[in-house]
């Protein structure tokens, strides 16, 4: 493979990018740094294909990246593979508002492979190639300039090394007639919503103890202003407010922006400045969450009850049955949320009662809740066994 010097200029990422829309697939990574920003800053991106590999220097001054952009997000023929690719794709989705398509995640694939729910990439190349990564330069600081040749040979290794990876995986997939239970989630991962950082659902990761609507419209309401102010200001939300803060600001909202001075984890100064006054605006105008945004009174176990838990603990079991006995990583097959929800009673909308889920999973789980399913101890092993119910 050749493996091209640092590209800085936008005439040879054109002519790279030419050549690789020609390819069936190209490998993608980035390296990045978002310590002390809300966005993550592009450092360098690395792609390859079978016969080339390059390392892009995004920060190298008047370079175009829309070739590459136009190559990832709007060329249809290529496949862009990636590995536990979500931080990369969101990068993308930043600079364009699109994301890659169609795309592959390796990390994904090995699920479906019995390797594991999230196999690292040095483990990845290990299991695969045979070849032990060399993990010196991955604390890096991918901002600084210049980067030496073992920072960039250490950076087009993960798309090299993927280049012969994937084909390899393809294959097996392919054999074992697997390739098709990954189509949905790839969809998944390449739609953009995942990647929008909408304000207004800010405040569902933010733990909150309470569930009164007026403290998680306030919630809400100050999630928001948090979420604004560091994509304005593009630092972390934390270096805003942490979220501990924000939950006690809900909780026991002060009554005037002096109060502020009082709270931990504030500055006395917010009691006297411009943000100070934003986050009391922020403040007064919350509503009350209205009853269809109230979250479930337990998110671990939604309208179960006592007796309900006991079943969602029985689904799981199932689930760890069933993902030994066709090797695959459980999360691939279900998650545990929706086997909650099934417990409860719910039977629209689950992707384990649809398509090859329900025809490797989804099935027995529906027999077993409504007792046509149950368990046995057969030579020491646990299986799953038909009931009298169903024989009947």
């Amino acid at each position: 493979m050749h493996v091209h010097p640092l590209i800085t200029d936008s005439a040879t990422l054109a002519n790279l990018c030419a050549r690789l829309a020609e390819a069936p697939f190209v490998t993608v990574d980035t390296e990045f740094m978002r310590e002390s920003t809300y966005y993550p800053e592009l450092c360098l991106i690395q792609i390859a294909d079978t016969e080339e590999a390059a390392a892009i220097d995004p920060m190298a001054p008047g370079l175009d990246l829309t070739p590459l952009l136009n190559l990832l997000t709007d060329n249809e023929d290529v496949l862009k593979v990636f590995h536990a690719g979500g931080q990369d794709i969101e990068i993308i989705y930043n600079l364009t508002g699109r994301t890659p398509h169609p795309l592959f995640d390796t990390q994904v694939a090995a699920m479906a492979l019995g390797q594991g729910e999230q196999i690292g990439y040095s483990n990845l190349v290990d299991s695969w190639l045979g070849i032990q990564v060399d993990k010196g330069a991955r604390f890096t600081d991918w901002a600084r300039r210049p980067l030496d040749a073992r920072q960039i040979e250490y950076a087009i290794g993960d798309v090299t090394h993927l280049s012969k990876i994937f084909p390899r995986m393809l294959e097996r997939l392919r054999k074992t007639g697997r390739g098709a239970w990954l189509d949905q989630e790839m969809e998944r991962l390449a739609d953009p919503s995942n990647y929008a950082n909408d304000p207004d659902v800010a405040w569902k990761r933010v733990r909150a103890a309470s569930r009164k609507p007026e403290v998680l419209g306030r919630l809400k309401a100050i999630a928001r202003w948090r979420e604004l102010e560091a994509q304005a200001k593009d630092l972390p939300r934390g270096r805003i407010v942490k979220d501990e803060t924000l939950a006690d600001l809900a909780g026991h909202p002060p009554r005037k922006q002096a109060d502020l001075a009082k709270v931990r984890g504030l500055s006395q100064t917010w009691a006297g400045n411009d943000i100070g006054a934003r986050l009391m605006a922020a403040i007064e105008s919350a509503a009350p969450l209205s009853d269809d945004e109230l979250p479930p009174r337990d998110d671990r176990k939604p309208g179960l009850g006592k007796e309900g838990a006991l079943v969602a603990d029985l689904l799981k079991l199932l689930l760890k049955i069933r993902a030994r006995d066709i090797d695959v990583a459980p999360r691939l097959l279900a998650r545990s949320e929706e086997l909650e929800l099934l417990a409860a009673g719910q039977r629209k909308g689950l992707q384990i009662l649809e398509g090859w889920r329900y025809d490797q999973f989804g099935h027995d789980a529906l027999d077993l809740v409504e007792g046509r399913l149950g368990f046995a101890v057969r030579g020491g092993r646990l299986k799953m066994t038909r009931t009298e119910v169903e024989a009947a």
